[in-house]
């Protein structure tokens, strides 16, 4: 046998023998984790042993001479005894006298003008809910579990309210308060106690519907003074005036340049018009709060591709909403419908100033009628110059015949295919001759 075999076979026992001892070390490890493991297994189940108690458990019902336990949480994540020195926060609980299921939970922590108020029938819990909650009280001495159930089955929902600032509030302290410092002091409750969502919820709508903010009135002084006054239109337009129609053009030659939309809706306006878009976007529906009109023609906005075409759309449904709402606002049948509806400061401004009188709270006939002709055109552009009467009659509480009438006015033609009644813009606009009251003459 040669040298190099010799040192290949020595090599090769070497490895050999290597290889043996890791085997050795890896079984004693694998040894010592079995027994770990048994050790820890019979440790854990000695201290099972050791805790496990017997406990006797008693279930307890509602006491008509007593208040079953009372829960409440804070949405907002507002923890009343972090960092809290002095006294605990003040509990009280309030019950209804001829409506006992009635309870109100009120927390005020220590040296705060801020209680937490809970109430068992308002709020998310005036819903109803299929479950009874209970609370366990666990003696571990005497091995007793009391199970009692939670007042009126109700978890309360502590919402802020500040003190003196509610008109549930009643004293000197709420007569002090001007406006600027309730909103002020709304403000901070906000900030300080509110959800997140709640915070960006008021931020967006401070953002859109701003009125004393100075660079606003700034830079809306700015644009006036870039607005050049065309008397001629003006003269001209007032000539017209009598009709209380919009800004139009009898020489127009296209449907859409008969009423220029730059007139009715400003550029500046159409940053405000984003509501209808965003429910879009967002996959709802939209409510019965909007005008039938809206709700009929909204669900076509996301088959439109033009991305600037339905934003367009979107603002005409947006801007015929604030003009019917606020025809409600100022009338007897209709003021309840937009109650809560909020215009734009900005284009609320404008509507008064076209629509309203400041010593009426209704508006007066021509104006209104005014103010129907700016719906009507507006639904022309939304339907391609060829609008059904029927739902936008239902939203103005008016009836067909009343509506045909404005609609001629504009220099509309009236079509009927079926049962529908269709109104069409021809152009060059024609306007029906306004006819005068005959004279009896003797």
């Amino acid at each position: 046998m040669s040298q190099y075999s010799r040192d290949i076979l020595s090599e090769e026992e070497k490895w050999r023998k290597k290889m043996k001892k890791r085997k050795l070390k890896e079984a004693k490890i694998e040894a010592m984790d079995v027994d770990e493991e048994e050790q820890g297994m019979n440790e854990m189940l000695e201290r099972k042993e050791e805790d496990e108690i017997k406990l006797k458990v008693e279930i307890l019902g509602e006491q008509p001479d007593k208040i079953s336990p009372i829960v409440g949480y804070f949405p907002s994540g507002f923890d009343p005894l972090k960092k809290q020195h002095g006294p605990p926060p003040e509990i009280r609980v309030f019950r209804n006298t001829k409506r006992t299921q009635r309870l109100q939970l009120v927390v005020t922590p220590n040296q705060s003008q801020v209680d937490f108020i809970g109430h068992s029938h308002s709020s998310e819990i005036a819903a109803g809910s299929q479950c009874n909650y209970a609370l366990g009280v666990l003696d571990k001495e005497t091995g007793i579990l009391k199970i009692v159930p939670i007042a009126s089955n109700k978890i309360f929902r502590l919402e802020p309210k500040i003190q003196g600032l509610d008109e549930s509030d009643k004293g000197p302290a709420k007569e002090e308060l001007t406006e600027d410092k309730k909103a002020h002091i709304q403000r901070e409750r906000l900030l300080m106690y509110e959800t997140k969502r709640a915070i960006n919820k008021d931020k967006k709508k401070d953002a859109i519907y701003k009125k004393d903010d100075p660079s606003t009135q700034e830079n809306m002084e700015v644009k006036l003074k870039k607005i050049k006054i065309n008397k001629e239109v003006l003269e001209s337009a007032g000539s017209q005036n009598y009709r209380n129609i919009p800004f139009h053009d009898v020489n127009a030659t296209t449907p859409d340049s008969a009423y220029p939309l730059d007139k009715i809706i400003l550029n500046s306006d159409w940053d405000f018009l984003i509501d209808v878009l965003e429910y879009v976007q967002s996959g709802e529906g939209l409510t019965q709060y909007y005008p039938t009109f809206v709700r009929n023609r909204a669900h076509k906005l996301p088959s439109i591709k033009d991305d600037f075409e339905k934003s367009k759309i979107a603002g005409l449904f947006s801007f015929i909403t604030h003009l019917i709402k606020f025809k409600d606002k100022h009338s007897f049948e209709g003021a309840s419908s937009a109650k809560n509806h909020i215009i734009p400061a900005q284009i609320y401004q404008r509507f008064n100033s076209l629509f309203a009188e400041s010593d009426s709270k209704r508006l007066l006939d021509e104006k209104r009628n005014l103010l129907i002709s700016h719906v009507l055109v507006l639904t022309l552009f939304a339907d391609d110059f060829k609008s059904d009467m029927a739902d936008i009659a239902k939203d103005l509480r008016m009836t067909a015949v009343e509506l045909r009438r404005h609609f001629e006015n504009l220099g509309c033609k009236l079509k009927r295919e079926g049962t529908a009644l269709w109104a069409t813009l021809p152009v060059p606009l024609t306007f029906p001759q306004i006819k005068g009251k005959r004279r009896n003459n003797k």
